[in-house]
Order: structure tokens, then C-alpha cells, then sequence
């Protein structure tokens, strides 16, 4: 079936010149349809999911055009001829290369949801072994998600670039809040109360600025990076010692409260931003 659109896709090309993408998608879709009533109902997948599938086939075949021509609709249609899709496809992605650095993103925070959903499982199925804290645990998460980056790394400024323009900031906000959301669960956060935002606040921002730490580091394994991640962490314990001074005790300095509370209604106004799509998210 696959191969069957494909060369159908190739001939709308071939005989009716570029037409507009919602065209031959239109007509890509009679086709599915078509075959499928022949089939006798054996093609299961309807077309948004064969869409998704197309797409992310592309999208995974265009990483490696990244080091040559960014994250841009040049490395698209690269990625597209190199797995047998025209060239021209790339019209299936309007954000161009934002669209790359979205799938990119998000396959990276799946592929650490699964290591961390394997070291849990690895530390209950040995009970007798030491349990490592969780500062431990978010400083190793955050580590080999960082770790992802490295290979993109001398272009990962344009995508970092490409995420801040307004039409992408909310896919920006969605990617780091799972991202944050996942470590903080997978290392025993199961809190509902305000603390609940305050570390995921934090992470989000160590997070970040670990990462423009990371494309500034020369140092060999990038040594000085886990360095300077570890330094926050252990910043990050130390600020939440002071906030969570038992309230008949009042701290001495009430800005930190503050700041505290601006933090967490930050966050909750990034999850109201996304909609529905964050906040029903499954864990895998």
C-alpha cells in the first residue's frame, strides 16, 4: 500500500506539474480509499494516521541533513528524497524548519521517558539495592537529555532561535513542560500542592540554562557542563530549604516567598497557553 502511494503521489507530480499539496493529498486520499473498498477492508490505518506516519518517516530521514543545511526546509525535502518522497513534500510541514526542531524535540523526551521509565522499573525490581535520591535521579535525567543535543550541537542555536518566534513559543512551552513534568515524576514527585509548579519551574530553568551552558563548552566529554548542572542542582536544594521553613516560622526575607509564588503562576499560565493537549498528555 505504501509503495502503491507513493508512485501515485510521484505520477500527480509527473503529469499535472507542482500542483498545490491539498491537492494531491485530496486525491492521495481517494486513492487510500479506493484501495482500502478493494481490499475488502483490510487497510486499517485511516488517512491522518498514514499522514503521521509519512511525516514522521520524513522528519526522521531529514536529521541527518541538519549538520549541512540547518533546521530548514531544505533539510526536509533532503530527508524526503533520501527515503523515495519527492522533494516537494515538504509542503506537508508550513513551519518549515520548526516543524524538524517540534519532532526532534519531542522524539528526544520520549526516548528519555523510556530510560526513565527503565530505571524505575530496574530500582523496584532490586529492592535490596541503595535507591539513588532524587537529586540523583533529576541530575542524571537531565544529563542524558542534554546528552541528545550534542550531536546537533553547532546548529542548535538556530533552532533554539526558531522556537522563541511567536507562532512557536506554544510547542516550545508544551516541549519543556513534559520534559520537566516527566523527570520530576520518574523521580518520585507525586505532589499535588503548590510545590507541585515551584519544582518544575526550577528544572525548566536549569534546564535551559544548562543548555546554553553546553553550546559554549570546549571541555572534553563536556566535563564542565555536568559541572555547572550539578552547581544548580545543589542551588536549587538549597533555595527549597529556605522556602519550605515551616510556616509559624516566618524566613527573614519575604521576596523569596515571592518570587516563589510569581514562578508557579507563571507556570500554571504556560499549561493554560497549551490547552487541553498538555494537561490530558498519557504518560507512557
Amino acid at each position: 500500500m505504501a509503495i502503491y502511494n507513493i508512485f501515485f503521489v510521484r505520477k500527480c507530480l509527473l503529469v499535472n506539474g507542482f500542483r498545490n499539496l491539498s491537492t494531491w493529498r485530496t486525491l492521495l486520499s481517494e486513492q487510500t480509499q479506493n484501495a482500502s473498498i478493494k481490499g475488502n477492508g483490510s487497510h486499517t490505518q485511516n488517512e491522518d494516521e498514514y499522514e503521521k506516519n509519512i511525516e514522521s518517516k520524513i522528519l526522521n530521514a531529514s536529521l541527518k541533513f541538519v549538520h549541512n543545511y540547518g533546521w530548514s526546509q531544505q533539510a526536509i525535502s533532503a530527508g524526503a528524497e533520501s527515503i523515495g518522497y519527492p522533494g516537494v513534500i515538504h509542503g506537508m510541514f508550513p513551519n518549515g524548519g520548526a516543524d524538524l526542531v517540534h519532532h526532534f524535540y519531542s522524539s528526544c523526551n520520549q526516548e528519555l521517558n523510556k530510560i526513565l521509565k527503565a530505571q524505575v522499573l530496574a530500582i523496584e525490581a532490586n529492592p535490596s539495592e541503595p535507591k539513588p535520591t532524587p537529586e540523583a535521579q533529576v541530575r542524571e535525567a537531565m544529563e542524558n537529555r542534554l546528552r541528545m543535543l550534542i550531536p546537533y550541537k553547532k546548529t542548535w542555536p538556530q533552532a533554539m532561535a526558531l522556537m522563541v518566534l511567536p507562532p512557536n513559543v506554544p510547542k516550545s512551552l508544551a516541549n519543556i513542560l513534559i520534559l520537566v513534568d516527566d523527570i520530576c515524576y520518574y523521580a518520585g514527585d507525586r505532589s499535588v500542592n503548590f510545590n507541585w509548579y515551584t519544582r518544575r519551574v526550577v528544572l525548566a530553568g536549569i534546564y535551559k540554562t544548562t543548555e546554553l551552558y553546553l553550546l559554549q563548552d570546549n571541555s572534553e566529554d563536556h566535563k564542565e557542563t555536568w559541572n555547572f548542572l550539578e552547581r544548580r542542582i545543589e542551588d536549587a536544594i538549597q533555595l527549597r530549604r529556605v522556602i519550605s521553613i515551616p510556616s509559624d516560622i516566618p524566613p527573614p526575607d519575604q521576596a523569596l516567598t515571592k518570587a516563589s509564588e510569581a514562578a508557579s503562576a507563571a507556570f500554571i499560565t504556560a499549561r493554560n497557553i497549551l490547552g487541553m493537549n498538555y494537561g490530558n498528555r498519557q504518560r507512557s
